[in-house]
């Protein structure tokens, strides 16, 4: 095996403080990949940016909003399209959260955007559709981190980061 050649990405599951509802947002019908599907902010981290760096930075350009880092979800590992090195991609899925849910400005990237409870995101999500599969697991996974996770574990990482 040699070394690969991956495209790196994260993905923010942005949560309301308030309210305790997640933010997903429409893919455009225009989009190559995932279009008309639900999720979350997602991108590319750019050449010479860290995974925390390209979250804040996908999120403004996404929904114009500033937002802040209180967990590491998890890892992924797929390929977007074909499978091909070219379509390979490693990621990082931060849960994140703002004070409360807010109006935002979408970006062409996505056509429609909804503040739902964790038990609407998931009625909503078909478990059916390979799709939205991921993002139903990221919901159910944040659920279960923010039962167990101790405020003084979130406050640590929204103060240091997760860059070592």
């Amino acid at each position: 095996m040699s070394i690969g050649r991956f495209i790196a990405g994260i993905a923010a599951l942005i949560r309301a403080r308030s309210d305790g509802r997640y933010l997903l947002l429409k893919r455009a019908a225009s989009k190559d990949f995932g279009a008309g599907g639900w999720e979350c902010p997602t991108g590319r981290v750019d050449q010479g940016e860290g995974f925390e760096q390209a979250a804040h930075r996908e999120v403004r350009e996404e929904i114009g909003i500033e937002m802040q880092i209180d967990g590491l979800l998890g890892t992924t590992h797929f390929y977007r399209g074909p499978v091909i090195p070219e379509n390979e991609l490693v990621g990082v899925i931060f849960l994140c959260s703002i004070p409360e849910p807010l109006e935002l400005q979408l970006s062409e990237e996505h056509s429609e955007y909804r503040w739902l409870s964790a038990a609407e995101a998931l009625q909503m999500l078909s478990p059916d559709n390979p799709n939205q599969e991921w993002i139903r697991r990221v919901i159910e996974r944040a659920e279960l981190m923010r039962r167990f996770w101790p405020e003084e574990v979130s406050g640590y990482y929204q103060e240091a980061g997760f860059d070592l």
